[in-house]
């Protein structure tokens, strides 16, 4: 979960270290990192965790041997904002094309190529820090997303165009960092099925592709709510998870998140198909959410607004806190 509470530089601080080796020793099976930058110029966020430099090395080695000591698998989710890079951060921000309501610029071809091999590097460099694996960030509106929306993804070359095209530059950094990586170092994907320029036919198609594909381990599902119906009218009827957990899995798990938030809601997702669950704002409430339905499979998260009193006792710093009140109705004032 993003949270402003690493170095200005990327560098992993003590507040981003506690409130993940926190999680790990709240029972989660996987611990995995804030959206950490593979690029300086794709900072998305102030204080991110930075994974471009071989100067966050010391920190990401401490990170992943604390999260792996208390049980858990540690992984980094590896992200570039891309358009919605802030200016405040990195001056001009990039994109797959010119896009006036940002100021993004579109990137060359040879640009492109390089992003593709700085997400492959961050991997190689998780996997030396001791990771057991990584999450690209295909989702929410970020570069990758950007790429495989046909609204905004506006190129003629060969990132551009048809959804082969598009899909192309997430295709080269997924096989790169199989073929760069350990047989055992986790690979996965996180998408958005729909918002964002995404619509649910080309995400099925893509989501078939990843889970047909057995060098991968998991496609992660953001569907900001995990009981909603699609948008497109077409697709209304049954949830938008059901379009997915029907498709054809080459040993490759799916997982699903959005608004899960008790033991009932986790059994319901795997008995409609899906293999793991994501949790985010209840593993924020309860540092030990995945102990607490282990123990009690009816147990369900604090009811919001919580004060700031509560969250610094789950171990979320003061200036994870205030992120936190930027959601409206989670913060108490």
């Amino acid at each position: 979960m993003t949270n402003c509470q690493s170095h200005a530089d990327g560098v992993l601080s003590e507040e981003e270290y506690h409130w993940l080796t926190l999680r790990a020793q709240g029972g989660f099976g996987l611990t995995m990192t804030c959206a950490a930058h593979v690029q300086a110029a794709g900072q998305g966020f102030p204080g991110q965790l930075g994974v471009f430099s071989d100067e966050h090395l010391p920190g990401l080695t401490r990170l992943a041997k604390g999260i792996k000591h208390l049980g858990s698998n540690a992984s980094v989710q590896l992200h570039h904002a891309g358009a919605r890079s802030p200016k405040d951060l990195v001056g001009v921000p990039v994109a797959p094309s010119d896009d006036p309501e940002s100021g993004a610029r579109a990137l060359s071809t040879s640009e492109v190529e390089q992003l593709i091999e700085d997400f492959i590097s961050a991997a190689v460099r998780c996997e030396k820090a001791g990771f057991d694996g990584v999450e690209i960030h295909g989702a929410h509106g970020y570069i990758l997303c950007q790429f495989l929306s046909p609204t905004s993804n506006l190129r003629t070359d060969s990132f551009g165009g048809s959804l082969e095209n598009r899909f192309s530059p997430i295709k080269k950094i997924l096989e790169g960092i199989r073929d760069r990586c350990g047989t055992d170092f986790q690979v996965g994907l996180r998408l958005s099925l729909e918002r964002f320029g995404i619509n649910v036919a080309e995400s099925i198609e893509v989501s078939s592709q990843v889970l047909a594909d057995a060098r991968y381990d998991y496609l992660d599902l953001s569907l900001w709510d995990v009981l909603k119906e699609p948008e497109e009218d077409e697709f209304k009827g049954k949830t938008l998870m059901s379009y997915f957990t029907d498709l054809l899995r080459n040993g490759v798990r799916l997982g699903v998140a959005g608004k899960i938030g008790s033991g009932a809601v986790i059994q319901r997702m795997l008995d409609e198909g899906a293999d793991f669950v994501s949790i985010g704002r209840a593993a924020i409430l309860h540092h030990d959410f995945a102990n607490q339905v282990l123990a009690d499979p009816g147990f369900e998260q604090h009811l919001l607004p919580v004060s700031r009193d509560y969250l610094s006792r789950e171990g979320l710093s003061p200036k994870f806190v205030d992120y936190m009140g930027k959601w409206p109705g989670f913060v108490e004032g």
